[in-house]
């Protein structure tokens, strides 16, 4: 309860609680109306329905243009498309811009090194043209195509170049953060030249030796003038992470805002040792037999003939230290106890919440629950089951799960269908039109 006490002589009182009454009623808040798909209030008005994407995470502020920096073959365009990967599963529109592609584009032949020389005038003047298509192009992503992260993927490896970045994002209005990768292991570095530089349109038709020969040269074009971020006086006011011999160490400088945090947080949790991740649906379930959704149901017998050829699978891989996950239902626990290995139970990975529908055959919701069955058909991504879950909600249950496995080596993980569709829209790189 509230007592309010005015020292006010009556005949002024009356006169403010009117007032205060006329006040109050101008700001009820507005009628409301629940979507019929995804289940969430919106303002019931006249106003135009939001773009499908605010429905997910959202930048609080501006727009966020992240600038990649570092010396060729030290694994930029690797976390620029890893990154994007997981911005666009997370529900936050981003897209790479590689000034590479812009330069293939606009000088069709490439003939050695000398092309990338700073004394090479003529070259300086193309390469910097293609940075400022690049950002053009970055401009009209981030204003006019609903995008909310674009990431600039170039080796901008100059304060001169990273200062016209700055300008280009300040008159913009939008953020900027500068990922570092730092990589001084000649191997590391060797490596990368061979797996994938050597496979790049520009070498398409040298061998190997004279590409490799020409690739590293070309490295020690940018080597004469680069100039690291320096996060104890120059660069101290930019936000900003360097990634230090492939993930070994860290540095962060400033992080702004939650998306920022969400970045670095990603980048500090996956490493580049070949692994396999393996990805198994739970045996055939007594409702699976029946025809209906969700529920606590054990395996059929055929599921349980399943759970023991897995098992045979597994020991023909011969996968060294191979962790299992499981959901906390029993389909999946029992498919896990027939590999009589240790195996670890998470939440996050239990099936889509069906809501009012769980232990429900479609024909059922079709007949106890016709609109709902329409609706789900009409966006399965966006449909939320009443008191259930959605697709989307199912993608943000299982960050923490993308996480785990980022950090991991060899894992199995005996899950469910919706949570597999989810799963493997992350490292196919679907979107969410095409998960479902």
């Amino acid at each position: 309860s509230y007592f309010f006490f005015s020292s006010l002589p009556p005949h002024k009182r009356t006169k403010v609680d009117a007032e205060r009454k006329k006040t109050f009623v101008l700001k009820m808040p507005m009628e409301l109306t629940q979507s019929r798909i995804q289940k969430i209030w919106l303002p019931n008005d006249n106003r135009p329905a939001l773009p499908r994407r605010s429905c997910g995470p959202q930048l609080a502020n501006s727009p966020t243009v992240i600038v990649m920096v570092g010396l060729p073959a030290r694994g930029k365009t690797y976390i620029s498309k890893k990154l994007t990967r997981y911005l666009n599963w997370i529900g936050v529109p981003t897209k790479v811009f590689n000034v590479g592609e812009y330069r293939r584009e606009a000088v069709k032949h490439y003939s050695s090194y000398d092309f990338f020389r700073p004394d090479n005038e003529e070259a300086m003047k193309v390469r910097r043209q293609c940075a400022l298509a690049a950002l053009r192009d970055v401009k009209l992503y981030l204003t006019e195509e609903a995008g909310q992260i674009a990431v600039f993927d170039a080796t901008n490896t100059t304060r001169e170049r990273r200062g016209m970045i700055l300008n280009f994002t300040k008159e913009n209005g939008f953020k900027v953060f500068f990922i570092e990768s730092v990589c001084n292991d000649p191997t590391v570095v060797a490596s990368n030249v061979m797996e994938v530089k050597l496979s790049s349109p520009d070498y398409r038709d040298r061998n190997s030796t004279d590409a490799m020969e020409d690739f590293m040269k070309r490295i020690n074009c940018y080597q004469a003038s680069y100039q690291p971020l320096d996060p104890d006086d120059y660069d101290r006011e930019l936000s900003f992470i360097k990634v230090i011999d492939v993930g070994r160490r860290f540095l962060v400088n400033r992080v702004q805002d939650h998306i920022q945090s969400r970045i670095v947080y990603y980048l500090m949790n996956i490493h580049v040792q070949p692994r396999t991740i393996y990805l198994c649906r739970h045996g055939e379930s007594e409702f699976n037999l029946k025809g209906k959704i969700g529920g606590d149901s054990g395996l059929s017998n055929r599921g349980k003939k399943f759970a023991f050829a897995l098992n045979k699978f597994v020991e023909e891989q011969n996968l060294k230290d191979l962790k299992v996950w499981t959901s906390q239902l029993k389909r999946t626990i029992q498919t896990a106890e027939a590999l009589q290995l240790p195996y670890e139970q998470w939440k996050a990975l239990n099936e889509i919440d069906a809501g009012v529908c769980e232990e429900m055959t479609y024909e059922e919701i079709r007949e106890q629950h016709p609109d709902e069955f329409v609706l789900r058909d009409q966006d399965k991504y966006y449909y939320r089951y009443p008191s259930g879950e959605s697709y989307q909600d199912l993608v943000q249950r299982l960050e923490p799960v993308i996480m785990e496995l980022e950090r991991q080596e060899n894992v199995l993980v005996i899950c469910h269908q919706a949570v597999m569709r989810c799963l493997l829209a992350y490292f196919l790189d679907k979107s969410a039109g095409e998960l479902p």
